[in-house]
């Protein structure tokens, strides 16, 4: 008897987690613009460490893996090295922008960042945290994966790593076919 209750918590148990598991594509609200899963991604506009400008303003023509982060962010130094090989793997695929929540941090301490980890991809400097504000971001680090229509498709928060992050990124590029 205890082994027929112990089968029927297990298997209950497991569909529990496959119920609350989310779906790979969630319904889309069109022009709403709302740091949600489902939603278009909100717009903005900043500069980079290299004086280029990055924008999130809709329809692209590749999927974004928008990565929110602060130097003294321990978490971050960790994910840093994986963020850089993604980038490497995937850059011709993906874009990528690493946004420095400088509000939260200093440019001279972004810039030492970007230089010790040897990022090369984009590194928009959001100086207010006012595109922090915009999508709700409330610890560091922060990931969003947006598709290529805008659309939010993954919030992560906190670290994540690469091999986690790869297969994040596969599923997404299969949604996009």
């Amino acid at each position: 008897m205890k082994k027929l209750l112990l089968a029927v918590l297990v298997l209950a148990g497991s569909g529990i987690a496959v119920w609350e598991k989310p779906q790979p594509s969630a319904p889309v609200v069109a022009d709403v613009q709302k740091p949600e899963v489902g939603f278009v991604a909100p717009h903005f506009t900043l500069t980079g460490l290299d004086n280029q400008t990055y924008k999130v303003e809709g329809k692209r023509d590749k999927p974004l893996l928008l990565n929110f982060w602060a130097s003294w962010c321990g978490p971050c130094r960790m994910e840093a090295p994986d963020l850089q090989k993604i980038y490497e793997k995937y850059g011709g695929q993906i874009d990528m922008y690493g946004v420095n929540v400088t509000s939260s941090d200093s440019p001279e301490a972004a810039q030492a960042f970007v230089q010790s980890y040897k990022l090369t991809f984009p590194i928009p400097m959001d100086v207010s945290g006012s595109v922090a504000n915009r999508y709700l971001v409330q610890a560091f680090p922060t990931t969003y994966l947006i598709d290529a229509q805008g659309i939010v498709r993954k919030k992560i928060i906190g670290m994540i790593d690469a091999k986690t992050l790869e297969l994040e990124l596969r599923q997404l590029q299969k949604e996009e076919k």
